[in-house]
């Protein structure tokens, strides 16, 4: 049985909130179960990386928290975040303090194809 739970967002659009709830959510929910989780954040969803742009996106519009609170919950939970380089290219270097690696392509199909990873992807 894995043992580890790979999260690729990629094409999770931030303009789209409804979309960006259950990654978030179902990652805490591994962590809190003791899986190793990481969200990797790459492409479109790449932008969630930067400072400033999850703080303004709320995934209900009568709701308080932000997807900034969902990552912040997620983080606390145990869960890895990553970015791809690609990413930087395309958003800036300016990352959200919860960002721990910066990591390659390589490195994403390397943990998706090990035996002891279930890989999700948004």
């Amino acid at each position: 049985m894995a043992d580890k739970l790979l999260i690729v967002m990629v094409n999770t659009d931030p303009n789209n909130s409804a979309e960006l709830g259950a990654p978030f959510f179902q990652a805490t929910v591994a962590a809190a179960m003791e899986y190793d989780v990481e969200v990797i954040l790459t492409g479109r969803s790449g932008e969630l990386a930067v400072r400033g742009v999850a703080e303004k996106i709320f995934i209900k519009p009568d709701s308080q928290q932000t997807v900034y609170d969902y990552i912040r919950e997620a983080y606390e939970a145990g869960v890895k975040f990553k970015v791809c380089t690609s990413t930087l290219e395309l958003w800036g270097d300016d990352l959200i303090p919860e960002i721990i690696e910066t990591i390659g392509g390589a490195y994403v199909i390397s943990e998706a194809m090990d035996d002891n990873t279930v890989t999700f992807t948004y």
